[in-house]
């Protein structure tokens, strides 16, 4: 990790006040988002898990959109002394998300808001469980990052950020959309964010298991080789969603798909990075939570299904 040479250039998130923003887990995405909050002024931290104490923690390097690059020097804490916490944006991978959360329980006070932002669905809820008495808020978003080593990252791709409320206690914190806005430019508040996540989920479900097991970019979908899959795919959700009382059709959600891969077409997804460095995937939040609630439904998604079992064999 650069040093030394580059020190003149450590910016500083450092307050004698709680940080503003509290991230638990810093990767790919997680690395970008406390990077841009810090560079917008606002106060940031990120707690890191135990076994992270003896691992060296050099300053963030980040490199943006535009290809500038600069070191950070971030505040860091663990999960077993968190320390004070005002608001918690929690960027673990979905698999993560409650054990991640679970040491926290006793330790966030009652009313801290927990924004989770993940991919995949059926995890806000299991959160609402673990903590009865804090706003639970879901979020969906579209930018693009990469690591590409130790506290390494990269911002690839700009997009949308939609927050919304899970539970009851969370419909007073739209003001959080705003805050964030600063930091990446646009983020908004969506009281139907349940719609929202189902678009994305369609979204994954197309993009990421077919990546992940060709070994592509992004962009390599919109040839005529995966137009059959994509739309069956885009069938399948659709049928789901339908049922779940969500206005879908697979014209949009495939419109919706190809609008992605045009923007992305230079990424490569999270599945596929996840199944190259031999980490576990999030297909059971994604598709795997689809294929729960077709068979709630009874109904057959065959096209999902085959990517579902084919992704498990792989991991």
């Amino acid at each position: 990790m650069p040093s030394g040479l580059r020190d003149n250039n450590l910016k500083t998130s450092r307050h004698p006040l709680p940080p503003q923003w509290t991230l638990l887990g810093c990767g790919a995405l997680g690395g970008v988002f406390a990077s841009l909050l810090t560079l917008s002024g606002q106060s940031t931290r990120v707690l890191l898990r135990d076994r992270h104490r003896a691992t060296l923690h050099p300053g963030i390097d980040f490199t943006s959109l535009e290809g500038h690059t600069q070191l950070l020097a971030i505040e860091r804490g663990f999960v077993s002394q968190p320390g004070q916490i005002k608001r918690l944006l929690v960027m673990t991978k979905a698999n993560q998300v409650v054990p991640a959360l679970t040491p926290l329980v006793g330790q966030l006070a009652a009313g801290i808001p927990i924004v989770l932002l993940h991919n995949g669905m059926g995890i806000a809820e299991q959160v609402v469980q673990l903590f009865p008495h804090n706003p639970v808020i879901a979020s969906v978003t579209s930018h693009g990052a990469m690591q590409s080593g130790h506290f390494v990252f990269r911002h690839t791709g700009k997009g949308e950020t939609w927050l919304g409320p899970v539970n009851e206690a969370a419909k007073g914190y739209a003001y959080l959309a705003d805050e964030l806005a600063t930091a990446l430019g646009q983020a908004g508040w969506d009281e139907q964010i349940l719609t929202r996540q189902w678009q994305k989920l369609a979204i994954n479900c197309a993009i990421n298991p077919l990546t992940a097991l060709y070994k592509l970019k992004n962009g390599e979908l919109a040839g005529p080789r995966f137009a059959d899959a994509l739309q069956q795919i885009c069938v399948e959700v659709a049928d789901v969603m339908q049922v779940e009382g969500q206005a879908a059709s697979q014209e949009e959600l495939l419109r919706r798909v190809m609008m992605v891969v045009e923007m992305t077409a230079d990424n490569y997804s999270s599945m596929y990075q996840d199944l190259e460095l031999g980490r576990e995937t999030e297909i059971e939040a994604i598709t795997g939570f689809l294929l729960a609630k077709a068979a709630q439904h009874g109904i057959a998604v065959p096209v999902n299904q085959g990517l579902y079992q084919a992704i498990k064999e792989k991991q």
